[in-house]
């Protein structure tokens, strides 16, 4: 077994990575095997959150040796009820359609034991579009500034840490920078890792470009000005099994 040790001391020797699922039923087992060629020698729990009535996702998982959640459906919802089940020290939460660089896992394993208790990565889009690749770039030096990661950023904390803060906030959208924001008021620092996840182009490609991200700056605009996340919801709804969108 892989073990490190945090600044303090403390032995890591699993980290649990929860993954929210709904309608992946195509891509699941091979998120499974990438997270564990990611993880290499060390420890890791995989732990599927299922938020679809039906749990279509698990009915094809193929691996035994994961955790399998049914919840109800909705992100945060979804995340905070695999993080109730998971055992491991560390807590990474990974979106369905986002890979990890590799290395991922050592890399938390080591800002953690650097006393680093929430973070995230670096951004990049799998595509080759030019526009996509400013829009990478932009949130991750957004990110950087501001320490509000995004979701699709691949958010790790303590366990600890995380139960302190009492989970995600359970509302529709906007759960991510709801959590940061509350990590940011308390002054507790936020550490992003300079390794780039790389997360799916399938909604800029289903609903253009341009049109995807106005919407998602006009969502945070929104949202920064006080609008309730459940008068957003409808503007970046799961996908059905008719179509291709990001969880």
């Amino acid at each position: 077994m892989h073990v490190k040790t945090t600044g303090g001391g403390e032995k890591i020797s699993l980290v649990s990575v929860v993954v929210p699922v709904w309608n992946e039923q195509e891509a699941v087992n091979g998120l499974v095997r990438h997270v564990r060629e990611v993880a290499g020698q060390r420890s890791v729990e995989i732990i599927l959150c299922d938020g679809h009535p039906q749990a279509t996702t698990l009915s094809v998982l193929a691996e035994p040796d994961t955790v399998r959640i049914r919840a109800p459906q909705g992100r945060a919802l979804q995340m905070n009820a695999g993080a109730a089940a998971a055992t491991g020290a560390i807590l990474l939460f990974l979106h369905a359609d986002t890979r990890l660089p590799d290395g991922a896992l050592d890399r938390v394993c080591e800002a953690v034991g650097r006393g680093c208790r929430a973070g995230a990565f670096d951004l990049d889009i799998d595509s080759a579009h030019p526009w996509l690749r400013l829009v990478a770039r932009a949130a991750s030096l957004r990110s950087r500034l501001e320490r509000l990661p995004y979701g699709d950023q691949a958010h790790f904390f303590r366990a600890d840490y995380f139960n302190e803060l009492g989970g995600y906030a359970e509302i529709p959208i906007m759960e991510d920078v709801e959590l940061f924001r509350r990590i940011r008021s308390r002054r507790d620092a936020v550490c992003i890792l300079p390794a780039r996840v790389s997360t799916s182009a399938r909604r800029w490609e289903k609903e253009g470009v341009l049109m995807r991200t106005l919407t998602n700056w006009w969502l945070r605009l929104r949202y920064a000005l006080g609008t309730d996340p459940r008068n957003l919801a409808g503007h970046y709804k799961p996908h059905t099994p008719e179509q291709t969108e990001r969880t």
